[in-house]
């Protein structure tokens, strides 16, 4: 969450912040009205504490010169009662204003566009958009065709927007898996595994969960949810501690992710692109704040070698204030070609977070002779399933056979995957 400072004495920024997402900035008022209750409450509180300590000395020295302590002691018996029942309005003022103050987007950097997602920006442009001599396939019909997916099953078992992966589609996702993870080893990253659930609290340091609560799956009768994404869970890693940033921190996360994905009628109901489970290897960093836009350069960069080595045609976007997340301050989306829908769709975002997160999950580090927060960034590697169909669409034969990247050979074990008649 964004400093209550910030709130307090420049409101007019916070509200134009929330303005440019397209929400309504009037909540701004609300709890500067909620904060200004919080705080007179507080130091009538304190005032109470404090009398209620020095009443115990009165008492005792009006004993000692032989004085009546009626009135003292009466006011002493009075004091808790009256300090409980501000103490239960104070909690209740304190939850309203936090659960709104959670809720504000981070402040967008001063280089993202304003508006909606016809404002964001296309920065760079890689690869060569392939050229066919034949009638090309989209990735749902080609995969399915060659026995690698089956959603008709995964449909009957788990219902629609799950999938079956099949034969050597099976190697091959295991390879962009591998292939990803080795590659950010050798760039220093500490690879990690993390839970697949976490407690609510948790994903609060995280995001605000709002509207993110209903793209997700919450454990029947328990306080856990599936992770979105690794992201959270490597946030949370460093939760209420105090860690050493002198050097940057680089994680690299391997989870599967469980959404309920709604995604649009037709080009997204078909196939396994937009799905309720997936594989994702994410890059995470906690770093020092003059450190931030380093590192944010740094895991951009990674995930373009990791595209211009899988030789796919992509580029990268700068997203609109409207169009990004709340947790960010500045996200750039890596898109890539879709032959068969003749476009860019996203296959992973790189986002810097500032403070945002370590605020809310109380992650400081020592700076000189005071503790400040640290600041988080988070980037999509890979996600394994897109970056199949976009694999599949890009790299199509006119047998129906599928060509592998060189990059993923000693991973797959195999340079194409055959068509099924070729198999038979």
């Amino acid at each position: 969450m964004i400093d209550i400072k910030l709130i307090r004495e420049h409101p007019e920024i916070v509200k134009e912040n929330i303005k440019n997402r397209g929400s309504d900035e009037t909540k701004v008022n609300d709890i500067l009205k909620l904060d200004k209750e919080w705080r007179e409450l507080k130091e009538e509180i304190d005032k109470l504490r404090a009398r209620r300590n020095k009443l115990s000395e009165e008492i005792n020295l009006a004993k000692k010169q032989g004085k009546k302590t009626d009135s003292l002691i009466k006011e002493a018996k009075e004091i808790p009662i009256l300090l409980a029942k501000k103490e239960i309005i104070f909690k209740e003022i304190e939850e309203k204003r936090n659960l709104l103050w959670k809720e504000l987007p981070n402040i967008h950097d001063k280089s993202v566009p304003v508006g909606n997602s016809s404002k964001n920006k296309v920065l760079k442009v890689f690869g060569k958009i392939p050229k066919f001599n034949f009638k090309i396939k989209d990735h749902a019909d080609l995969l399915e065709e060659n026995d690698l997916t089956d959603v008709k099953k995964a449909a009957e078992v788990s219902g629609s927007r799950f999938y079956y992966l099949k034969n050597d589609l099976v190697k091959l996702n295991h390879a962009i898996i591998d292939f990803a993870l080795d590659f950010l080893k050798e760039k220093g990253f500490i690879l990690i595994q993390p839970p697949y659930m976490l407690r609510r609290e948790v994903l609060e340091g995280a995001l605000p969960l709002g509207s993110f609560e209903e793209m997700i799956y919450k454990i029947d009768g328990e306080n856990l949810y599936l992770i979105g994404t690794a992201e959270h869970a490597l946030n949370a890693y460093y939760m209420n501690e105090i860690i050493n940033v002198d050097k940057p921190i680089r994680l690299t996360g391997i989870s599967p992710c469980f959404r309920k994905e709604a995604g649009a009628h037709g080009k997204d109901t078909k196939g396994i692109f937009r799905v309720h489970q997936f594989e994702k290897v994410e890059q995470f960093v906690f770093c020092k704040p003059e450190d931030s836009w380093k590192e944010f350069d740094l895991i951009l960069k990674n995930s373009i070698e990791l595209y211009k080595k899988l030789e796919i045609p992509f580029r990268v976007v700068l997203l609109s204030s409207e169009d990004m997340g709340r947790v960010a301050t500045k996200t750039i989306d890596l898109e890539g070609w879709f032959p068969a829908q003749n476009c860019y769709r996203e296959l992973g975002s790189c986002s810097n977070c500032l403070d945002y997160q370590a605020r809310r999950s109380n992650i400081r580090y020592q700076n000189k002779d005071k503790l400040e927060f640290v600041h988080t960034l988070n980037n999509t590697a890979i996600a394994t399933e897109r970056m199949i169909t976009c694999i599949a669409e890009n790299f199509q034969q006119k047998d129906g056979s599928i060509k592998i990247p060189k990059a993923l050979w000693k991973y797959t074990g195999f340079k194409e995957i055959k068509a099924k008649n070729e198999n038979n």
